[in-house]
């Protein structure tokens, strides 16, 4: 008879955690623990929530009475770290200090694997984090641009989209490390990537101004014009950062993020909305196209996630125009906190060979390059 192993995964936000039970892969509760604005406001840095948040936590788990003496494994979400290779992790000291010091960046997803540590510390069992947010897979073409100042690095959705990966390659009775897919997360953020047997070697990610706008980010835009906006003036560098990073794309142009709202405006009869929310779909196929190209037109399938998976509208018009590449395969929502589990559960049984944070740099620039 199957072993069967109870893990607690554990996805800290800007103002709640997700926490969620899982027997095994078959997710048995959960709840979505909410942090009030003004509670948060008296921690002067995110570490100095860790207490907190972790209270609230175990009241919330012993409300559905989950006995944490029988949990084989926490697996938190990770973020803060420095640039690692995809994989699950069993955390150590070092990740545990970069957590609390936000060494890569500072989000309350530092808190991730600091939490799942203290409580297999007090309760028992292991601690791991799942493709973190820092996951660099690059090939070395992908890091180039033509400024040498500037270097491309990974950013994007790697724990959902490698989640939904893993799922599309047991569905055809395969490996992650067998196929080659594009995967495009389509929420607030919109990250395409393109993974190739196991590896997201290369991430249009409108975060810091790539690609395809988003709901809330503007995408890729013309450099020569956004220096002239740059020096007009009319922008502090704080307020030009913003917009490009949470106050672009859909919030810029019409107002708001949220699709259900935009498609309820087309139905109005909102045509510049209608022209907004097309394009956007325009530029996800675009992304989608160019990396197929990276992967050399071998493509297995086309994966689309994320909350605007949902979206009939937005999902028919990308398929329209990417599927002579490959099938097309929705998986609507975000599979994150069964990334986290079902991870920790490939640990649990010995069919993933474990990586070690070091806090090593995953590429150590051109220099060994320029010099030969």
């Amino acid at each position: 008879m199957e072993k069967s192993y109870q893990i607690i995964a554990i996805n800290p936000g800007s103002t709640s955690t997700k926490v969620a039970v899982f027997d095994n892969d078959q997710k048995r509760c959960s709840v979505n623990v909410q942090h009030p604005v003004e509670e948060l406001k008296k921690f002067p840095e995110i570490v100095d929530q860790l207490d907190y948040r972790k209270k609230t936590i175990l009241e919330a788990l012993k409300a559905n009475k989950v006995d944490l003496r029988a949990t084989d494994a926490f697996s938190g979400r990770c973020t803060g770290l420095l640039p690692m290779p995809g994989g699950v992790y069993e955390v150590n000291e070092l990740m545990y200090k970069h957590g609390s010091i936000g060494v890569g960046s500072k989000h309350p997803g530092n808190l991730g694997p600091m939490i799942a540590m203290d409580f297999a510390k007090e309760f028992g069992g292991r601690s791991f984090v799942v493709n973190p947010s820092s996951v660099d897979e690059f090939g070395i073409k992908a890091r180039v641009t033509g400024f040498a100042e500037v270097i491309r690095t990974s950013r994007g959705h790697p724990l959902n989209q490698k989640e939904v990966s893993i799922r599309y390659a047991q569905s055809l009775g395969k490996k992650y490390e067998d196929i080659n897919v594009v995967v495009a997360h389509m929420g607030g953020g919109i990250s395409v990537s393109a993974h190739q047997k196991g590896k997201m070697i290369d991430t249009a990610d409108s975060t810091r101004g790539e690609g395809r706008m988003a709901p809330t980010r503007t995408g890729a835009l013309p450099a020569a014009s956004l220096v002239e906006i740059c020096f007009s003036g009319k922008y502090t560098e704080k307020e030009l950062l913003n917009k490009i990073m949470k106050t672009g794309g859909w919030t810029d142009l019409l107002g708001t993020a949220d699709a259900l709202e935009v498609e309820a405006r087309i139905k109005a009869g909102d045509k510049y909305a209608k022209l907004i929310y097309e394009t956007t779909a325009y530029q996800i196929a675009k992304d989608i196209g160019a990396y197929a190209a990276v992967l050399s037109g071998k493509v297995d399938g086309i994966l689309l996630t994320g909350g605007l998976a949902y979206s009939e509208y937005l999902v028919g018009m990308i398929t329209e125009m990417v599927s002579f590449i490959a099938p097309v395969k929705t998986y609507p929502g975000e599979f994150e906190m069964e990334g986290l589990a079902n991870g920790a559960l490939r640990a649990l049984r010995g069919e993933v060979e474990l990586n070690y944070y070091t806090g090593e740099p995953v590429f150590k620039g051109f220099d060994e390059l320029k010099n030969r």
